[in-house]
């Protein structure tokens, strides 16, 4: 049964880049299968990854819709269709990667959801971690794409309005009684600890504090990856101690 670690909050507190370099430091480790998935169709995962897209679940779904004559014969459109999205798969060295896309066709956006329900059940056998970058809206929670977890990573900035979202997540989780193990907050992108009564008010621990990075920066003004990020950066060094703690019972061996 893998290791799964979902990251949410509200949009641009850095969602992505704390998910791609999550899947970067366990990918080093070399301590069990890793898989990333890109659940949010607005997010760059794999270019975050310095990885090209193939086709993702979204972009799939829509070309079967559109050209049945695609399915091959003796083959349902189910069948195919989970073909296609396995082979859809990017395999990297160290981690593999997973993009859901946004679908076209109206209905398609509740099939693709039921699509990565099925699939995250069935890969949760093949990987023994498996890191989801959900969307900011927190559709995919709302939807119980996600079912299970055994870290929750929320993300937020220093501003009230990433806290607030956090606390919505909580809520949410807590509503639809999605089972996870343990919930953190990380801040982001924070010199130092702000609201200290908003932040015990969730009731979560807070598990670290990422400070700007320069190094990140940089990289974002050259258009690299975040694979290019040096381990002697800040960002880098406090991430590898969240992953330790977020692990647990897994240290590095």
């Amino acid at each position: 049964m893998s290791f799964i670690i979902a990251i949410a909050g509200k949009g641009g507190t850095g969602k992505t880049t704390i998910s791609s370099l999550l899947v970067s430091l366990l990918a080093k480790r070399k301590t069990g299968t890793v898989l990333g998935i890109d659940a949010d169709p607005n997010s760059n995962l794999a270019e975050s990854l310095g990885l090209k897209t193939k086709d993702d679940i979204g972009t799939i779904v829509d070309f079967v819709a559109k050209n049945p004559a695609s399915i091959p014969t003796g083959m349902t459109k189910d069948a195919y269709i989970d073909y296609r999205i396995q082979t859809s798969i990017i395999e990297e060295d160290g981690f593999d990667l997973l993009a859901m896309g946004r679908p076209e066709g109206p209905g398609c956006y509740c099939f693709v959801n039921n699509l990565l329900r099925t699939l995250l059940k069935r890969l949760a056998d093949d990987y023994d971690y498996i890191v989801i970058d959900n969307e900011a809206g927190f559709e995919h929670l709302s939807r119980r794409t996600m079912r299970r977890a055994d870290r929750l990573l929320l993300v937020s900035d220093s501003s009230e309005a990433g806290l607030r979202a956090a606390k919505r997540i909580i809520n949410l989780v807590k509503e639809l009684e999605i089972e996870v193990r343990k919930v953190y907050l990380l801040l982001n992108r924070c010199p130092q600890i702000f609201l200290k009564d908003k932040i015990e008010e969730l009731g979560v621990e807070l598990i670290g504090v990422i400070p700007e990075d320069e190094s990140l920066l940089s990289l974002s003004r050259q258009g690299k990856s975040i694979t290019h990020l040096e381990e002697s950066s800040q960002a880098y060094k406090e991430l590898k101690n969240i992953l330790d703690k977020i692990l647990g019972v897994r240290p590095q061996q």
